[in-house]
């Protein structure tokens, strides 16, 4: 029997109705028999200050222990003014710090985005996988789920509707699985 892989996901938003934590909903229905797929909340993680290193606030402290013990990890993110929110690089800048302790490292890593216009996030996936590369992170390539008209593939109670999009984040998922996999057999994460 294959391990369990186990997967924490994460959105770069706050906003309750968030479309991108709908697509995080979704992708616990239907990841793959041996993953796992724990969310996490980025609610709480105060702003970035190099003077607080010294006493890492409590959230932070989860967040990067959960990132740590993962086998991978899975980001959808918005797409605000041509980029990832703050919220999300603040996030990211927490769990990379402080020098030397970056919890993302050598992690396989996925991305996905829902917007209600015409580029899907594109242009965040595209700064967010700069970042994961600075910090050596392993970012699946393909599929890359951009959501378009978000509001119409997702309905009022938070629920992907749409089975094309339901399919993309399937095979996103199984990517992201297989890719830990040979990750792990090449000696390239920590698990």
């Amino acid at each position: 029997m294959k391990k369990l892989i186990t997967i924490l996901g994460f959105a770069g938003s706050l906003r309750k109705d968030s479309y991108n934590k709908a697509l995080l909903r979704a992708a616990v229905e239907l990841k793959p028999k041996d993953a796992e797929l724990e969310i996490f909340s980025i609610d709480g993680i105060p702003l970035f200050n190099q003077d607080l290193e010294a006493h890492v606030p409590e959230k932070v402290k989860q967040f990067k222990a959960k990132i740590k013990a993962a086998d991978a990890i899975l980001i959808a993110t918005p797409e605000y003014n041509y980029s990832m929110p703050g919220v999300l690089k603040n996030a990211i800048d927490w769990a990379s710090r402080p020098y030397g302790d970056n919890s993302f490292e050598d992690k396989p890593v996925a991305i996905m985005g829902a917007s209600p216009g015409i580029f899907g996030t594109a242009r965040a996936q595209y700064h967010l996988r700069q970042t994961c590369a600075f910090l050596n992170m392993h970012t699946v390539n393909k599929p890359e789920v951009f959501v378009t008209f978000a509001h119409t593939k997702i309905d009022e109670n938070g629920r992907v509707t749409d089975e094309e999009t339901r399919e993309k984040i399937k095979q996103l998922l199984e990517s992201l699985v297989s890719w830990t996999r040979r990750l792990e057999t090449r000696g390239h994460t920590q698990g």
